[in-house]
């Protein structure tokens, strides 16, 4: 799961970063000041920081430039700020993106993503209500947990993952997956989806409300949302 520290001396503004991050999939960490915030980062690790500017003690720019003489890790300024000038010396300091409050959630949510398929070297990553997919490693987790998948059953995710709400056919999968079409087979397409919904089960991920069964036919990722 990404972990991100978020970084304000605004208890609202943590409360509401969290509110937004969290069903996203992220593992947020709370820190209201940047102060708190470097000596955290000196016992434990953050997969991307978002900090605010305007802060008592240490100003977000200060912390930004303190950050980069120690840690790669990718950084957004969040403050109210948002004169040229101000974007100019926070991407000066070191900072790799810039979103000015009150901002949109989805646009918020967007840089994140575009942050960090940058700063990890453009691999795939996909996140789902804390199950997250990262293609370049095949790995799978639930909240931090590691699920360990087969190489077909990391595909078969993957694929119904990334088309939501699309019926796939059990000789679809199977030609998509195995590289052949073979309809005689489809109990093999079933096992493989028994298995992944008890190793997701087993982590505490609610798969019966996503990876349902379409009588008939084959397979599809439930998600409202979308």
């Amino acid at each position: 799961m990404i972990k991100i520290l978020l970084v304000d001396d605004e208890t609202r503004m943590l409360d509401l970063l969290s509110l937004y991050l969290t069903p996203k999939g992220y593992k947020c960490i709370k820190m209201s000041s940047a102060l708190k915030a470097i000596r955290y980062l000196e016992e434990e690790s953050a997969d991307m920081i978002l900090l605010d500017v305007m802060m008592p003690e240490m100003d977000g720019w200060e912390a930004c430039r303190e950050i980069r003489k120690n840690w790669d890790i990718p950084i957004i300024m969040l403050t109210a700020r948002s004169e040229k000038n101000d974007i100019v010396m926070g991407l000066k300091m070191g900072a790799d993106d810039y979103i000015s409050k009150p901002f949109d959630e989805e646009e918020l949510t967007a840089r994140i993503d575009a942050v960090l398929r940058r700063q990890l070297g453009h691999k795939e990553l996909t996140d789902f209500k804390g199950l997250s997919l990262n293609e370049d490693s095949f790995d799978v987790s639930y909240k931090n947990q590691h699920v360990p998948v087969t190489p077909k059953e990391f595909s078969l995710l993957a694929l119904l993952l990334k088309n939501r709400n699309k019926v796939f056919t059990r000789e679809h999968l199977l030609t998509t997956i195995w590289g052949y079409a073979a309809p005689t087979e489809d109990r093999t397409i079933d096992s493989h989806v028994r298995n992944l919904r008890e190793k997701l089960r087993k982590k505490g991920f609610p798969v019966d409300d996503y990876l349902t069964t379409v009588w008939g036919l084959g397979y599809k990722w439930v998600d409202k949302d979308s």
